[in-house]
């Protein structure tokens, strides 16, 4: 691949990315965060072209647990047969389990940032975080976009029917309401379906988290009231042994995709990607979409999931000819968060020149550049991600603090 910059210009001027790969489309104008045209011209500013590469829009996890993936896998019996029994064997191991009580005792901010920079090296820019929100969550340099809502209810068995009923009552209809459900393989888990459609928790803004207990007449009926999937196969897999039946779902367009926490899930958002292409026949745009388009339409991002003007300038490049679904981490070429550079091939930092500012990190063995202000935050949380080599941390940097 060949890149060219323009000479240095202030980072406040539109970027304009040029693919020049077989069949790619005009070029790709980005202002102040937002992706403002892909053809018409605008203000001069420095053009990188991405000679062979594409470009998609950043990656959207639907669904994490952002403080546990700090996490290794977990299991404490052979075989379950619903969410309930991982959980009743979790819970008393808090107080006594050496790996549970380590993590419990790591800042809740360095375990945030965790789960952040999981995502990220994934090229994922928005997460879905299945929890209540936290301030952490909300600061101007976290490295993803996170949805986190309050109303969002773990699940039946966990909150009870008023306390479901509650939540999808007052969550206006024009947002998700996400719940797990038949997270299992039992009569318990399938009746959990029955029971949110008799509180009137099946509608159209309706995402259910997980759905291995689903008979197909549920999700016939899943989908009639307009509602949709997030599927989380690695998880399913592990701990049952099995994932939810989504042919019929995806051949419609009503499932998106994902990790889920590191404790039962995936290593990261393109893993799970690589695996739901194992569990079912996909093209490669089906895939693509799981966590792009079809995912930002089930969570309610109008802004994000698709390379248009009007949309958030969150993106990520591939080398051409590469399946979204066939990527690792160290394929990854760029990574963009509101038009910053957060994650970049060396070359590409060298054409992006002053408008980033990154410093050598390894993934994976690969050489790449990682964005000063996250590496330093990494630093100062002692955050340790397997496969991710940090420069050593300045001495005069350790004194700021």
């Amino acid at each position: 691949m060949t890149l060219r910059a323009a000479a240095a210009t202030p980072s406040s001027a539109p970027l304009a990315l040029v693919l020049h790969d077989a069949g790619a489309g005009p070029p790709l104008r980005l202002a102040g965060g937002w992706i403002v045209a892909a053809s018409a011209p605008g203000p001069a500013g420095p053009v990188i072209a991405l000679r062979g590469d594409r470009l998609l829009p950043g990656l959207i996890n639907a669904h994490d647990h952002l403080h546990r993936n700090s996490l290794p896998r977990l299991r404490y019996r052979a075989h379950h047969r619903n969410i309930a029994d991982w959980i009743a064997d979790l819970t008393p191991r808090r107080a006594t389990d050496p790996v549970l009580l380590a993590d419990s005792a790591r800042p809740r901010e360095q375990r945030f940032w965790h789960g952040a920079i999981k995502n990220l090296l994934s090229g994922v820019t928005t997460v879905a975080h299945h929890d209540p929100p936290d301030p952490a969550l909300d600061a101007a340099d976290f490295p993803v976009r996170v949805l986190a809502h309050p109303a969002w209810r773990d699940a039946l068995g966990l909150d009870g029917e008023e306390a479901v009923r509650r939540s999808h009552r007052e969550t206006p209809r024009t947002a998700p309401w996400i719940v797990h459900a038949a997270e299992g393989l039992d009569a318990a888990a399938e009746a959990e379906f029955d029971t949110l459609e008799r509180l009137g928790c099946i509608t159209p803004n309706t995402r259910l988290v997980h759905g291995v207990g689903l008979t197909g007449a549920q999700r016939q009926r899943l989908a009639a009231r307009g509602a949709a999937l997030i599927w989380c196969p690695a998880s399913n897999l592990h701990l049952f042994g099995r994932t939810a039946e989504t042919g019929a779902l995806l051949a419609i367009g009503r499932v998106a995709l994902g990790s889920d926490s590191r404790a039962s899930g995936s290593r990261d958002l393109l893993a799970e990607l690589a695996l739901a292409r194992e569990c079912q026949p996909l093209s490669d745009a089906q895939a693509q979409a799981l966590v792009t388009s079809r995912a930002a339409a089930w969570l309610g991002l109008p802004d994000r999931g698709r390379l248009t003007a009007g949309a958030r300038a969150d993106l990520v490049a591939l080398p051409a000819g590469l399946p979204l679904a066939r990527a690792t981490r160290a394929d990854l070429r760029l990574v963009m968060l509101g038009g910053e550079p957060l994650l970049a091939d060396p070359d590409v930092a060298e054409a992006l020149g002053p408008l980033a500012d990154l410093v050598p990190v390894r993934v994976d063995g690969r050489p790449k550049r990682l964005a000063r202000r996250v590496v330093r935050r990494l630093w100062s949380l002692g955050v340790e991600e397997a496969g991710l080599a940090l420069p050593p941390r300045p001495a005069d940097d350790e004194a700021s603090g």
